[in-house]
């Protein structure tokens, strides 16, 4: 009982501290890592501070007594829901950061206060503070403004959390790598060619969707065959196997990287797509927009 208390207390402290640092240096927001949490109630009222309150969390929906004036879940109105994978502090953080912008909760060059800890301790044990105007450990990219450009925020974190899951679950034990080049897909497709017969050919556009939920095995499936998968800016998964062609010259894209990420900038640079790239040899997932990585997150 005393080592429960004494945990309320440090996590009570953390919140504490998160709040004061960023109403020094001026955050945007203070997010804070729900899942370690088993009471949400902070008994110092979070809505008299300035900085506006994230929760980040695995759960489809956040323990809480939304009805306490005093409970984290009452007082915040954003919610980031995370992959259902285990992640490192530094990896949920990178990806946090990129739903938020992508959601337009914060905006490039607003600074974020993040309070995480792993769920399994009950306790939050870190805190980080993040200046999306910076290059830094979080934010290797550039481009961050609009991050998600012409796509529903919905539909990016749907196709970003897919990608993580895929880069550290694999097919059946293996890695996989494999490209989503996700909207414009008119001009998207007029720049590439099947490789094989389209898998998704003939199908309901309600059955290959990607925010269905259903469709995440066979994507599993298909993601082990060479080629992109094309997806139209409301979901729908249009082909996979694709070659893109609109290749950049290797020397315009980072040193050591393979074709599938000169692919994923060639493609970007001519079309307004964003693809998401996941590395068969590291498990690392980044985003090129513009043939351009925004966001490079690395395997947990």
């Amino acid at each position: 009982m005393r080592y429960f208390t004494s945990v309320i207390a440090e996590n009570a402290l953390m919140i504490k501290t998160a709040f004061s640092v960023a109403n020094k240096i001026r955050a945007k927001c203070v997010a804070i890592h729900a899942d370690p949490l088993d009471d949400m109630v902070f008994t110092e009222r979070v809505a008299k501070k300035k900085a506006k309150l994230i929760l980040i969390t695995r759960k489809k929906k956040i323990d809480g007594d939304v009805d306490n004036p005093d409970s984290l879940s009452a007082l915040s109105k954003d919610h980031i829901t995370l992959p259902r994978i285990p992640l490192t502090r530094i990896a949920l953080i990178k990806i946090a950061t990129t739903l938020a912008l992508s959601k337009e909760m914060i905006k490039a060059g607003d600074s974020i206060v993040f309070v995480v800890g792993q769920p399994e301790s009950g306790m939050l044990d870190m805190l980080h503070v993040v200046d999306t105007g910076k290059e830094s450990e979080i934010i290797s990219g550039k481009g961050l403004a609009n991050i998600a450009g012409a796509l529903r925020p919905e539909l990016f974190q749907a196709v970003l959390n897919l990608s993580i899951e895929l880069a550290v679950k694999g097919r059946e034990g293996k890695p996989v790598g494999t490209i989503f080049v996700v909207g414009d897909h008119e001009k998207v497709l007029q720049l590439s060619k099947q490789m094989i017969m389209n898998p998704f050919k003939g199908y309901d556009a309600t059955e290959r969707n990607i925010l269905v939920a259903s469709l995440k095995e066979t994507i599993r499936e298909f993601s082990a065959m060479d080629g992109a998968f094309v997806v139209s800016d409301d979901g729908t998964v249009l082909t996979s196997g694709r070659y893109l062609g609109a290749a950049m010259e290797e020397s315009q894209v980072l040193r050591g990287l393979g074709s599938r990420h000169i692919a994923a900038a060639g493609i970007t640079s001519l079309t307004k797509a964003i693809a998401f790239v996941i590395s068969e040899s590291s498990g690392d997932v980044r985003i090129f927009k513009d043939g351009k990585i925004i966001m490079h997150i690395e395997k947990s």
